[in-house]
């Protein structure tokens, strides 16, 4: 989780950790390294996906299904950022008709443990934990500020036109 500290953020060391193991995970990606990338999943990987079913290129990329050829998705990452010490949110985008979000969650032993894939799909982070001074009745009325905070949201930038389904991952 960022921490403020007056007007700049500082990132803990665990979630500075857990970008390097993220983003070590994409160099192996991006080198057609499956091997290297096997290193940083834990053997009993949760996985799920939400998008097209024609767009399970992680998968296929971290099976080793993926051709070698020019024509396999790259995923090029174009943001990445750690939030509550264990999970890593990756966003990037491919021209109009790609649009992706990978949300990690890192263990302290620095191995991935579970992995969500959403694909053109908008995605918002939410913490619905830590509130047990909330009165259940605000809770229950849907006072969804009360009962929430937002940690995380797709940044749209030049995709901002499309219509795209979103979700929310709770946490």
């Amino acid at each position: 989780m960022k921490h403020m500290k007056g007007e700049e953020e500082v990132m803990t060391s665990q979630n500075k950790k857990n970008k390097a193991v993220v983003d070590g995970l994409y160099r192996a990606i991006s080198r057609g390294d499956t091997g290297a990338a096997a290193g940083y999943l834990a053997s009993d990987l949760e996985w799920w996906f939400h998008g097209p079913q024609n767009c399970h290129h992680m998968m296929k990329m971290l099976t080793g299904q993926a051709s070698g050829g020019g024509a396999s998705f790259r995923f090029n990452p174009r943001s990445v950022d750690a939030i509550d010490d264990e999970l890593v949110i990756v966003e990037g985008w491919e021209g109009v008709h790609a649009y992706w979000v990978h949300v990690w969650k890192v263990n302290q032993d620095g191995l991935i443990t579970q992995f969500r894939e959403y694909f053109n799909t908008w995605l918002t982070v939410a913490d619905l934990r830590k509130r047990p001074s909330i009165p259940l009745k605000m809770a229950a009325a849907g006072c969804s500020s009360a009962t929430s905070s937002t940690l995380w949201q797709s940044h749209p930038r030049d995709l901002a036109k499309r219509s795209l389904p979103g979700l929310m991952l709770a946490i």
